[in-house]
């Protein structure tokens, strides 16, 4: 089989020097994508090789604004780390106040670049005021009609990230009733290296329109 030939895409990544952003950085780079990381004056170091670092602020449109030159993919990161029940605060200065910034920046582009979203499984029984702004930041999104691919994972599984391993079982026995089956599957868990591919696959194949990509998608990408 031929494999298919893969455009080089130029992304830029708020959130770049996290969890997440440190994963993918290399595979975007490896594949032959052109990665420029938004970061706060003093976190250049941080950047993984291979990628450019630009200065700003990541709450501000205006430093999104200038960090999007040239730029056709957006990926969105940012959010408060190992979020819990007591960060709502946080949630609310940082990861609503940073989709903002992205959003606005985005809609006023030329062109417009794809937005890539990380966002959070929804609906869920916990982590409400984690969820309503994520789901914000969605509503943003289509309201000012941009193509954005959303992926909502619920707990990522990794370096650092693997106490819910402990869950497992409890996930297994939900799974086997149909009351609860779609649930489970909607708040089930993915790995740092699902994710990540998830990722590529939605810088490299952007969405017309808004596209949302649930746990059982993210697993097979």
């Amino acid at each position: 089989m031929t494999p298919v030939a893969v455009q080089s895409r130029t992304v830029l990544i708020t959130g770049g020097t996290g969890y997440l952003g440190r994963a993918l950085v290399p595979l975007l780079v490896a594949r032959g994508h052109r990665v420029r990381l938004l970061v706060r004056p003093g976190s250049e170091r941080k950047v993984p090789a291979g990628a450019e670092a630009v200065a700003g602020n990541p709450l501000e449109a205006a430093s999104v604004a200038a960090a999007l030159s040239g730029v056709d993919t957006l990926v969105h990161l940012v959010g408060v780390p190992k979020p819990s029940p007591a960060k709502v605060r946080q949630f609310r200065e940082i990861d609503l106040v940073s989709i903002q910034a992205s959003v606005t920046a985005a809609a006023r582009a030329k062109p417009r670049p794809h937005l890539v979203y990380l966002s959070v499984a929804q609906p869920a029984p916990v982590m409400r005021a984690y969820v309503e702004v994520r789901q914000q930041g969605e509503r943003l999104i289509a309201q000012n009609g941009l193509n954005a691919t959303c992926l909502r994972p619920w707990y990522v599984l990794g370096p650092g990230h693997r106490w819910p391993m402990l869950l497992q079982p409890v996930y297994a026995i939900l799974r086997w009733f149909p009351a609860t089956r779609a649930g489970a599957e909607r708040l089930g868990f993915v790995t740092l290296a699902q994710m990540t591919r998830a990722l590529v696959q939605a810088v490299e194949q952007p969405a017309t329109g808004v596209r949302v990509v649930e746990v059982p998608e993210i697993r097979r990408a």
